[in-house]
């Protein structure tokens, strides 16, 4: 029997770490409730982020014209849309699409109550969206008065989608006027936006008489394949005047994240909430461990008594916090990605586990427990074993 255990070579830290299951449970349930904490702060963090710049993903650009009034999606500001024209000087410039870009209330057809949602108008003719779904729509489009409705958006709109798939003829009214839905498209809730349409030029500033017709939000800038997009950027803004700004695809896209995780208060709100999930688990495992160290406290003394360094003592702890994180992170990964699924089916944000915040939890609860465990130590470093005994 004694050979067969010493093959098996059980773990003392595994020992000592089962020896007491009621104290186990306690501390996996709470490194798995700090565990799900960070998850979910880093998710919602994530998500909105993401959910922000959904659009902006969608256009079939190299180069961006915005004004440099503009703020967010939200507030987006107009500049002439001859600086967009002007751009067609550079020899290395494909072509341009202009877009329209506002908030309009949209009447539930339903309900008769009214949401804001995010409304988008260009020119049919023109390549302005990736998706080629678009293409397949845009033909509707060149009818006045017909747009196409985002199927992503949130139900408070009203049965849109479904009407539409079911053959019936689906019509609301936008700022008094009658709009009917054309076709369905997919585009997602952003941060600013709980729904979106697109629409014609043409019917757009039917709907938003207030715009300019020589004034636009957004202005797409396409290259030729063997043009080098940061020299045309550079080129561009030499050219133009002070009253547009000329950023990369990307630089649109940070543009916006930017502005939530800097110029508002939601990105600190809930890298603090991350941070004091960590610390949560961090006074969890401290005392699990802290617990257990003093239990044997007189065990530990007795090995340092017969000469067994510090070091190795330490190990066993170490090795303690190590066999908890790994317990604890298996259910947190496991309860985050089912309440990922209820918050994206809930909100319509694209809250999703990625590889990266996988990671990122993991080494945070590996560093919890291991700096827990090193902190646990300190009392049996300052012991003095003549005085146990």
């Amino acid at each position: 029997m004694f050979g067969l255990l010493r093959q098996k070579r059980i773990s003392l830290s595994w020992l000592m770490l089962t020896r007491q299951p009621v104290r186990l449970l306690i501390a996996l349930a709470g490194i798995s409730f700090a565990g799900i904490l960070m998850f979910m702060q880093f998710g919602f963090r994530d998500g909105l982020f993401e959910a922000s710049v959904t659009v902006h993903r969608l256009f079939d650009a190299d180069l961006v014209l915005i004004s440099p009034s503009s703020v967010n999606s939200v507030q987006m500001e107009g500049f002439p849309r001859r600086r967009l024209v002007q751009t067609l000087a550079d020899s290395r410039v494909q072509g341009i699409s202009p877009v329209h870009w506002g908030l309009m209330l949209w009447r539930n057809p339903e309900s008769r109550g009214t949401r804001s949602l995010l409304a988008l108008g260009y020119n049919p003719d023109d390549p302005v969206f990736l998706d080629p779904d678009f293409e397949t729509e845009n033909d509707q489009l060149k009818l006045k008065g017909r747009v196409l409705f985002d199927e992503l958006s949130r139900p408070e709109f009203g049965p849109i989608p479904e009407e539409y798939r079911e053959g019936k003829l689906v019509e609301t009214e936008i700022a008094g006027n009658r709009v009917r839905v054309a076709g369905l498209v997919k585009i997602g809730t952003s941060f600013g936006a709980d729904g979106n349409l697109v629409t014609g030029t043409e019917t757009f500033l039917d709907l938003m008489p207030n715009k300019s017709p020589g004034s636009i939000e957004v202005g797409l800038i396409r290259l030729y394949d063997d043009a080098d997009v940061d020299k045309t950027k550079q080129s561009l803004q030499k050219l133009l005047p002070g009253d547009v700004r000329v950023l990369t695809k990307q630089e649109f896209i940070d543009f916006e994240q930017d502005h939530w995780r800097s110029g508002t208060s939601i990105g600190f709100i809930f890298t603090l909430g991350a941070a004091m999930g960590f610390v949560v688990g961090c006074v969890i495992v401290y005392q699990v461990l802290y617990s257990d160290v003093t239990d044997h406290l007189p065990e530990y003394a007795t090995l340092m008594a017969m000469g067994y360094p510090l070091g190795q003592l330490l190990a066993v702890v170490i090795r303690e916090g190590f066999y908890l994180a790994v317990m604890g992170y298996l259910p947190a990964y496991l309860a985050g990605e089912g309440l990922y699924w209820l918050v994206r089916d809930a909100t319509r944000l694209p809250v999703l586990m990625t590889p990266e915040r996988a990671i990122t939890v993991l080494v945070m609860i590996f560093s919890m427990c291991l700096a827990s465990s090193v902190l646990a130590m300190r009392k049996l470093a300052d012991a003095d074993p003549a005085e146990i005994f």
